[in-house]
């Protein structure tokens, strides 16, 4: 069988999507020597591939009304059996057998001006263009896989599925993996801080979870936020926004010198609204740091009892969980543990065989 897959954003600097696609790729080759896939990639990636995994350069971004054209004009040329978008980016062009990953329907969510760089009229061109193109991968896929069964739920309810189209939508839940740091003490780190790790899109939440620790550090001024995260156009705007001393503005950091800052922090705040399926909570676990998070979304469903929660858009909620986590050393030794249980459940190898 001849695969396509689609791998134009691969590595953990792009973000989730990036991770999901790179670990993937990593179990899959262990997997499947029988299969022939092409492995479609925005530049060459320099990786050591066996035999059955070839490589071929597509130069567009995606979201790009490019790759509404040159994906399919490609994938026509290839003739595969199957393609693999492990996005809802769906060529609307492209009319032959795949199958989808949806890891979320954020857009649907927060169809926020706030949450573009663009102008009003643009941004509705854009939202009506990504109504289409998602639309096009849930009516037109083989199979679609969801990441958590509220996402699943989520699929159904705002696309009116019937009984029968529901059928195609799995569920297969995402892994989680421990990255070994080799300079743990390295860096010029805080005695005490919180740490968030992820982008800093509006649905994340960040303004709160600034706003709130800014109250906080009133009566705790030894304590410091850490953001962890690519500086974009989110995040050069929330810095310019802040005002405390006390918030560190980190950047991107690569994952042997993340490890040193999940293992060295107070505890992860993951504040927000909406989540498909949640990794950062998952990656602070495997690095044995206790986690407060926000209830909404998918959180429940993939953290279960392993957490300190609090409401989202209740600050008060949030400062009480925070000084909980610092007063009470039981507490905290109590979520590490129940933390390295709850990873467990999640592995790269079972995502990968269950796509597979």
């Amino acid at each position: 069988m001849k695969i396509v897959i689609d791998f134009r954003i691969f590595g953990t600097k792009p973000g989730g999507i990036g991770r999901y696609n790179e670990k993937l790729l990593q179990e899959l080759v262990k997997l499947d020597d029988k299969n022939k896939y092409i492995l479609l990639f925005k530049e060459d990636p320099d990786l050591s591939l066996p035999e059955n995994f070839s490589i071929q350069i597509c130069d567009c971004n995606w979201y790009s009304i490019k790759e509404q054209f040159v994906v399919p004009y490609m994938l026509y040329q290839i003739s595969p059996d199957l393609v693999y978008f492990p996005h809802f980016n769906v060529p609307i062009f492209y009319s032959g057998k795949f199958v989808v990953t949806i890891h979320d329907l954020i857009m649907t969510k927060f169809p926020s001006q706030r949450s573009t760089t663009h102008s009003k009229v643009f941004f509705k061109l854009k939202y009506w263009f990504y109504e289409q193109v998602i639309r096009h991968a849930v009516f037109n896929a083989e199979k679609i896989i969801a990441v958590s069964k509220f996402t699943a739920q989520d699929i159904k309810e705002h696309f009116k599925l019937s009984a029968e189209e529901s059928q195609k939508i799995e569920v297969v839940y995402e892994g989680v993996s421990v990255a070994e740091s080799s300079q743990k003490q390295a860096f010029d780190l805080p005695s005490n801080y919180f740490l968030y790790v992820g982008n800093a899109y509006p649905h994340k939440n960040l303004e709160f979870l600034i706003s709130s620790f800014e109250d906080f550090v009133k009566k705790h001024p030894e304590y410091y936020l850490i953001l962890v995260g690519h500086k974009n156009y989110f995040y050069k705007r929330l810095e310019k926004e802040a005002k405390c001393q006390n918030i560190i503005f980190a950047g991107y950091i690569a994952d042997d010198k993340l490890a040193s800052y999940y293992q060295n922090a107070k505890a992860f705040i993951f504040p927000s609204l909406y989540e498909g399926f949640g990794l950062p909570p998952l990656e602070a676990m495997a690095n044995d740091l206790p986690v407060l998070s926000s209830n909404a979304s998918c959180l429940p469903e993939v953290l279960e009892h392993t957490v300190l929660y609090f409401d989202p858009k209740d600050k008060n909620d949030l400062l009480i969980k925070m000084e909980e986590i610092i007063t009470q050393p039981e507490l905290r030794q109590n979520l590490i543990k129940a933390g390295r249980e709850q990873i467990k459940k999640y592995s790269w190898s079972s995502m990968a065989k269950n796509i597979l």
